[in-house]
């Protein structure tokens, strides 16, 4: 066999199903039940995205007031200023 061969499996409806329910139960996490099953924790996240279970994706909230990208803002030009006094 060569470098480059790759296996290619499929998996049944029923079996995609079930890694959905058993993600979802949140159990085990993608990882444990990628090591569990023998699949690709990616493989876990198409899974995801083709059954369009939002529910099970990771996100990330970004919650930003003008406060606080002012606060940001004035922050980043006090470093700025102490990187440039010490030579930084």
């Amino acid at each position: 066999m060569y470098k480059n061969d790759k296996v290619i499996r499929r998996f049944s409806e029923s079996f995609k199903l079930k890694i959905l329910d058993e993600l979802t139960t949140e159990k085990l996490n993608k990882n444990q039940l990628g090591k569990l099953y023998g699949i690709n924790p990616t493989t876990i996240n198409e899974l995801i995205r083709k059954y369009e279970r939002k529910d099970l994706m990771n996100t990330r909230i970004k919650v930003e007031t003008k406060d606080e990208i002012t606060r940001i803002k004035k922050l980043q030009k006090e470093i700025e200023q102490l990187k440039t006094m010490f030579n930084l």
